[in-house]
């Protein structure tokens, strides 16, 4: 049996979960929340969405409801779908990629256990619906959050969901799930962006820039080119993770530059040869 979703917020994480869910065939309709005239004509050109529909319509229409738009409205829209879903067989999921500040906010609502917390660890640096990629969580990893707060009806239809993308599924709780993404993901934006308007600040020549740039600096700074209004609510929500990571990092920074300015090229071949290490956990 085919379920109706409506996904609000048509970007590259909910226009990639259309194409993918449909054709999949883990859905029959589509309904799409979006509040960018832009979005809705792309997305409904595209075929990511069958309808749109408001928030209150769509919810009443769907089987399960996926928010995908900013962390920070996420937060704010969570409470509301709770309230209508109440004492229904509905369920409400997120794909936001901070977790401690949602699960406070609807941490006592009596429809709890009608919400899975996610988070589909997949991403490019692009935005908006016409970035959609139907193949965009294939064997990528899916993090469920607080499982045991959900009801288990709700949480099988959406660990269903993940793996009809063929999703590996990881759990956690979602204190653990904000520290281990700010090493993993938050800090390679902070990292590019900073890098970025480095170079930015120092080069003012934009030739001179595009002319040297090789494999090693595009593929740094390729983050740099995502959406402020995506990443900023992240560093925000998950600032003291972030803070965290960002002290070791310019611990680590610090350590390099030390032995540069030293011409210490035997510790700065082990600081290299530490770092190399990575690859065991990424090849």
């Amino acid at each position: 049996m085919t379920v109706t979703i409506s996904i609000v917020g048509l970007g590259l994480i909910g226009g990639s979960l259309a194409k993918g869910l449909r054709s999949n065939g883990f859905t029959g309709k589509i309904i799409g929340v979006d509040n960018n005239p832009q979005h809705c004509t792309i997305s409904m050109y595209c075929g990511l969405a069958d309808e749109f529909m408001p928030l209150d319509e769509a919810v009443s229409k769907a089987d399960i409801i996926v928010l995908c738009t900013p962390v920070d409205t996420n937060c704010k829209l969570l409470p509301q779908v709770l309230n209508m879903i109440s004492g229904t067989g509905k369920v409400v999921t997120d794909m936001g990629s901070t977790k401690a500040d949602i699960a406070a906010t609807v941490a006592h609502h009596p429809a709890r256990g009608r919400y899975v917390s996610a988070h589909p660890m997949a991403g490019t640096e692009y935005s908006g619906p016409a970035a959609a990629i139907d193949s965009l969580f294939t064997d990528k990893v899916a993090i469920i959050c607080d499982a045991e707060r959900s009801d288990d009806d709700a949480l099988h239809l959406i660990t269903a969901l993940f793996q009809s993308l063929h999703m590996r599924l990881q759990f956690m709780n979602s204190a653990e799930h904000d520290v281990h993404v700010a090493y993993v993901s938050h800090i390679s934006h902070i990292t590019s962006f900073a890098l970025a308007l480095c170079v930015l600040e120092k080069e003012k020549d934009e030739k001179n820039i595009l002319s040297l740039a090789a494999g090693g600096f595009e593929s740094t700074v390729r983050l740099s080119k995502s959406k402020a209004e995506t990443w900023a609510p992240i560093f925000t929500g998950n600032a003291k993770s972030i803070i965290e990571v960002i002290d070791t990092y310019i611990e680590k920074m610090n350590l390099f530059k030390k032995y540069i300015e030293a011409g210490d090229a035997a510790s700065i071949r082990e600081l290299i040869i530490t770092a190399n290490a990575v690859k065991r956990i990424l090849d």
